[in-house]
């Protein structure tokens, strides 16, 4: 099953008429590696946003929406925490450590909170 990555890459060849292995030979990878990144075994690279941008020319709801593929095919997410207060890290580790036991109902309202707050910035 294709990623959010894949979804986006795909569809990215199919409006420029390309094949995998022309993305590939782009992106300096193998078509395999290609593949298997686009359906979710292998982590998507950290220079692959600036280059497929670079690369096709990418205009500004393409690169939102690439971003966003990105983001949600994610395996791991890292955090700096270089700057941030021993309450920040204890929010963002209780965060991760009860998301797995946290039910829809909770999970949507900490979503609304965050976006609220977003949205008053």
């Amino acid at each position: 099953m294709l990623s959010e990555f894949g979804k986006f890459s795909r569809k990215l060849r199919i409006e420029r008429n390309e094949l995998l292995i022309d993305m590939a030979q782009k992106l300096d990878v193998k078509p395999s590696f290609l593949s298997a990144v686009e359906v979710g075994k292998k982590g998507i690279p950290n220079n692959w946003e600036e280059k497929i941008i670079e690369k096709y020319e990418l205009k500004e709801e393409q690169i939102r929406e690439l971003k966003e593929a990105i983001d949600r095919s994610a395996k791991v997410l890292k955090v700096d925490l270089t700057d941030r207060d021993i309450k920040d890290k204890d929010l963002l580790f209780a965060f991760a450590r009860k998301l797995d036991v946290l039910d829809t109902k909770d999970k949507e309202s900490i979503f609304d909170i965050l976006n609220r707050k977003n949205n008053k910035q």
